[in-house]
């Protein structure tokens, strides 16, 4: 049975029928088509599905749509602005920390709660908030050399 899901997604107020066994990564990508959220592993150990709820990095395919509901959604598409890259997005291109890309948009997401926080981290603290990531290509040095040059570039390119 569906009910009534009310909640915002990347700054805009949402209201869908939802069934009530919906995971968000289903309801991000089915319904809303917001398909830059990977689903990998589909039990919470790749990070693949990693998205902001209220800032915080949580992962889609182990939270049911309707408990965020009234809460705030970020997905990688949400990161951009008027068809620009975001400092992470511009930074995973240009140092390489996308590989096949697969997990990328979860290593941003994570990134991205962790550069809110603490706009200038350590390395370890960088490793720290990705090691729930996993890189199958298992090229972390340009992933956390992604990150730390994000840390230190302005939001809006030059």
């Amino acid at each position: 049975m569906k009910t009534l899901l009310i909640l915002s997604v990347n700054g805009r107020p949402r209201e869908d029928a939802v069934a009530g066994n919906a995971l968000l990564i289903d309801y991000l990508r089915d319904t809303l088509g917001l398909t830059g959220t990977k689903q990998g592993c589909d039990g919470g150990e790749c990070g693949a599905c990693t998205v902001l709820i209220d800032g915080e990095p949580r992962l889609a395919c182990c939270t049911l749509a309707h408990s965020v509901a009234g809460r705030s959604i970020e997905t990688i598409e949400g990161l951009s602005h008027e068809g620009k890259l975001s400092r992470l997005q511009r930074a995973f291109h240009e140092h390489l920390g996308s590989q096949c890309g697969f997990c990328t948009p979860g290593m941003i997401m994570a990134a991205e709660a962790l550069l809110r926080r603490t706009p200038q981290p350590s390395r370890d603290a960088i490793r720290a908030a990705l090691a729930g990531n996993l890189c199958r290509c298992t090229g972390y040095v340009k992933i956390i050399d992604s990150v730390e040059a994000a840390a230190c570039a302005s939001e809006v390119p030059a």
